[in-house]
C-alpha cells in the first residue's frame, strides 16, 4: 500500500494554503508533517481525510485490495474531540462504530486498550481531557482503518498516555499501516518530516 501527493494545491477562503507539495509514504511507514503555525499541516490532514477538496494536484492510496476512496480508508482524529456529553463512554464508541462502519469491532477490548475500562459507563460529560482524547483515540481501534491522519495526536495526555499512544501506532504500522500526522511533539516513533513547501526529508 502506498499514499502519494503529487503538486497537491490547497486554497481556503480565497487564500493559498500551499502548492505544488509532494510526497509519499509506504505501508509501515509514519510521516510527520512539521511546520509554522498556520503552514497549513491541518489543512492538509483535512484535505487527505476529503473534507477539503485539493485546489490542484493528485492524490491517491494504491494497493490494500479495496476499491474505496482514500477518505474511505481514513480515520481522521483531529484537534477537537468529537463526542456527546450525555452518552457514556462505550455509548460514545458505539455512536462512532456505527457511522464509520464496524458493526463487528469489540468496544471492550477498544476501550481497555486506552484505558478507559473502567469507567465505560461514566458520561462522557464528567472525562478529563485526557481522558476524552483517549476515547477519541478509540476509534482507531474501534474501526480498522489503514491509513490514520492524527492532528496533534498526544495533545492532552499524560506521560502514560503518550506512551500509550506510541504503542498504538507501532502496533498500526507494523500491521502494515500508514500514518500522516500533523505534529510540533515528538510523536515517539520513527518517522519521516514534511514540511510545507518542502520535500520529505
Amino acid at each position: 500500500m502506498r499514499l502519494t501527493a503529487t503538486g497537491l494545491r490547497c486554497v481556503r477562503g480565497g487564500r493559498e494554503i500551499f502548492d505544488g507539495l509532494d510526497f509519499m509514504a509506504e505501508a509501515g511507514e509514519a510521516l510527520a508533517v512539521v511546520g509554522a503555525n498556520g503552514a497549513g499541516k491541518t489543512s492538509l490532514l483535512r484535505l487527505i481525510a476529503g473534507l477539503i477538496a485539493p485546489a490542484g494536484g493528485t492524490l491517491a492510496l494504491d494497493g490494500g485490495g479495496a476499491d474505496l476512496s482514500v477518505a474511505e480508508r481514513a480515520h481522521y482524529l483531529g484537534h477537537r474531540d468529537a463526542l456527546k456529553s450525555a452518552l457514556s463512554v462505550t455509548e460514545n464508541l458505539a455512536f462512532w462504530r456505527a457511522a464509520l462502519g464496524g458493526a463487528t469491532a469489540n468496544l471492550d477490548t477498544a476501550l481497555k486498550a486506552v484505558g478507559l475500562d473502567h469507567i465505560a459507563d461514566l458520561p462522557a460529560a464528567y472525562l478529563s481531557a485526557g481522558q476524552r482524547r483517549r476515547l477519541s483515540i478509540a476509534r482507531l481501534l474501534a474501526v480498522r482503518r489503514p491509513l490514520w491522519l492524527l492532528d496533534e495526536p498526544t495533545s492532552s495526555l499524560d506521560a502514560g498516555g503518550q506512551a500509550m499512544m506510541a504503542d498504538l501506532m507501532r502496533d498500526h504500522l507494523g500491521g502494515g499501516g500508514i500514518i500522516v500526522a500533523a505534529t510540533h511533539l515528538p510523536l515517539g516513533i520513527a518517522a519521516r518530516q514534511l514540511r510545507i513547501g518542502e520535500r520529505v526529508s
